[in-house]
């Protein structure tokens, strides 16, 4: 007898079948199969084998076998990971299973790069491919590699270490050690390497082919990291690949937002990655050039050394506008400079984001032009209708914490407020009439990958964008953020690591090697910041090559609100919200507060992971619709 958890993500228990004889031999913990459910069939898996069935009960057998799924110690995982986001394990093992049917597996340490081409799930004939052996996918690493000795240390200690690695420096040394602690693969154990983006993965899945090392690219290549011995390289869903074993593990770029998976479960794929190394006693590196504090929580910091950091580092100049003439318009002379040089050497690329593709708003003040903040923890306010203090007057609220106060400048006392928009068609049109020349909008990603290829990049001097356009521009000499402010005031009590990302990632950018270049102490390229808050800890962080100076100014303010990681934060949402809010509220222990509703959100803080995991888990699901979010991306 067999337990089979049916893949239904609104059935959350387990139910027993025995096995045919037909089938004997092809049935294992992780294995896929078919069952007859409430007289209809469904796919599941097998979670549990050698049961006893029960007394004076007659059980159906499975249907058929559909193939390999993935290994136990993957079921594991999948089982704590439900607990951990308070999902639905079947969520999980979908990640985890193969995107076709895998009748039969390789031999293991056989990674060849071949595509996969078994029958496709549910019909359809959708073949998954690869890049060729040796083949690599898009742009060459730009930078120096780092240090081979710095490499070692990070792998050299069990557990999960935190790499900080500078924009501009390859890391290659890092995944390269990696993989060498691969040995024969006569145990089946794997290396796992994960990237943010899918031509990321690919093209880093060409260079570790190009170095010798046996390689599963995933999705498509399942069954090869499945039979283990091999290097296995994808983006998020990656975290669960079928590997029996971790030998080490790498994640790149692990503060990238590309990891957090908005759909509930919210679960992150460096911490599947960190719990899977710290099961299978191997080393897990989480390499990233701006970590953030939940990260630096997890495991010991190792840097390079502080020249060789500011070197990968390109320069980062902030444009104060305090002082500026309003009716000079939106762009400073600074900016302007550029955009002109750029229009007037061909081959020359500036690009200039801006925050949304319609209309932000932030309070300044109409007096002294200073932006509203809260007082307690600096984020953006916005203009509300009354306050309890004063029910029929206006008032500033804060979207990150709640604190409330009057209309007042907190700068100079005066009383009244403007609202400052900015957005990415006004900004096109305003370049193409100080250019004279066309300029390209970016608003949105591209289908089927975050970055471009070189015939879909977005072409021109100038380029205006939202956050997109880091993505999908290849390459640039000088990337300007237009309206910052709105980036560090975001209501998001990580928005300081958030727009430290975002300048993180127009450094690596511009440090292609085509970039104008700079000062020998620095990467190629220029990034330039217009801001109303030039002494701001993210600015001050850029332009000096220091992210800890992000951490160490976000530490304290999180640690008094209880956040992440100083605390466990969930949002319950949804028609069924409410009850499920009562539910949790009267079973919470002492430490643990559910607040709200704000805007239809309750807030369920917990002192960590573990109790507010555990009186999730144990409160009734109410019928309707209901939306848990553990770790919240935009909370």
């Amino acid at each position: 007898m067999v337990s089979v958890l049916p893949d239904v993500l609104a059935l959350r228990r387990t139910f027993d079948y025995v096995v045919p004889d037909a089938l004997d031999g092809q049935v294992r913990p992780g294995t896929e199969v078919r069952v007859v459910l409430n007289g209809r069939r469904v796919g599941g898996w097998v979670v549990d084998e050698d049961r006893e069935p029960p007394p004076h009960i007659e059980l159906r057998p499975l249907a058929a076998v559909r193939g390999w799924g993935p290994p136990t110690s993957v079921l594991e995982m999948a089982r704590w990971a439900a607990w951990r986001w308070a999902g639905p394990i079947a969520s999980f093992l979908r990640t985890a299973s193969a995107p076709v049917a895998v009748r039969a597996l390789p031999p293991a340490g056989g990674g060849t790069g071949r595509p996969v081409t078994e029958a496709p799930r549910g019909g359809g004939g959708r073949p998954v491919g690869a890049p060729a052996v040796g083949e690599p996918v898009g742009t060459e690493p730009v930078g120096n590699a780092v240090d081979g000795a710095v490499a070692a240390e990070a792998l050299a200690v069990v557990g999960t270490t935190v790499m900080r690695l500078a924009p501009a420096t390859d890391p290659a040394p890092i995944w390269d050690a990696a993989a060498r602690l691969l040995g024969d693969g006569a145990g089946k154990a794997g290396v796992l390497v994960l990237a943010p983006e899918v031509d990321q993965a690919a093209e880093l899945a060409g260079r570790l082919r190009q170095a010798g090392h046996p390689v599963a690219l995933l999705p498509g290549e399942w069954p090869l990291a499945r039979a283990g011995g091999v290097v296995a390289v994808g983006t998020r869903a990656a975290a669960f690949a079928p590997l029996p074993r971790l030998a080490a593990a790498v994640v790149l770029d692990a503060h990238e937002q590309a990891y957090h998976e908005e759909r509930a479960p919210t679960w992150h794929a460096w911490g599947v990655v960190a719990e899977r190394a710290r099961r299978d006693g191997a080393p897990c590196v989480l390499v990233s050039s701006c970590p953030t504090l939940e990260l630096l929580a997890s495991g010991r910091l190792v840097t390079e050394a502080r020249r060789a950091e500011r070197r990968g580092w390109p320069p980062v100049e902030v444009v104060d506008r305090r002082g500026d003439d309003p009716r000079r318009g939106l762009f400073s002379d600074r900016l302007v400079r550029e955009v002109r040089w750029a229009v007037e050497h061909p081959g020359r690329r500036v690009v200039c984001v801006v925050n949304r593709t319609g209309a932000v708003r932030l309070l300044a003040c109409a007096a002294c032009n200073e932006l509203a903040r809260c007082e307690r923890c600096g984020a953006a306010v916005e203009l509300v209708d009354a306050t309890p203090e004063r029910p029929g007057a206006p008032g500033l609220r804060c979207r990150r914490c709640g604190t409330l106060r009057p209309v007042v400048c907190d700068h100079c006392g005066a009383t009244r407020m403007k609202a400052r928009r900015l957005g990415v068609a006004r900004v096109q049109r305003e370049l193409e009439a100080l250019t004279g020349h066309p300029v390209t909008a970016v608003s949105g990603p591209r289908s089927g990958s975050a970055s471009a290829s070189p015939s879909e990049a977005p072409a021109g001097a100038v380029v205006v964008g939202t956050e997109a356009a880091l993505h999908r521009v290849p390459g640039a000499d000088v990337v300007v953020f237009l309206d910052f402010d709105a980036e560090l005031l975001a209501p998001r009590f990580g928005a300081s690591e958030q727009a430290l990302a975002l300048v993180a990632r127009a450094a690596r950018l511009v440090s292609a090697p085509s970039a104008r270049p700079a000062d020998r102490d620095r990467a190629p390229g220029r990034v330039l910041v217009q801001t109303r808050l030039p002494r701001h800890e993210v600015l001050l962080a850029a332009v000096s090559a220091d992210p800890g100076i992000v951490a160490n100014a976000d530490e304290p303010v999180r640690r008094a609100l209880g956040l992440p990681p100083f605390g466990a934060l969930a949002l319950v949402s949804g028609e069924a919200a409410e009850v499920f809010a009562a539910s949790l509220r009267s079973a919470a222990p002492a430490g643990t507060a559910v607040s709200g509703p704000v805007e239809g959100v309750w807030s369920v803080r917990a002192p960590d992971h573990a109790v507010l995991s555990d009186l999730i888990g144990a409160a009734a699901r109410p019928a309707g619709r209901l939306r848990v979010e553990v770790d919240p991306v935009r909370a």
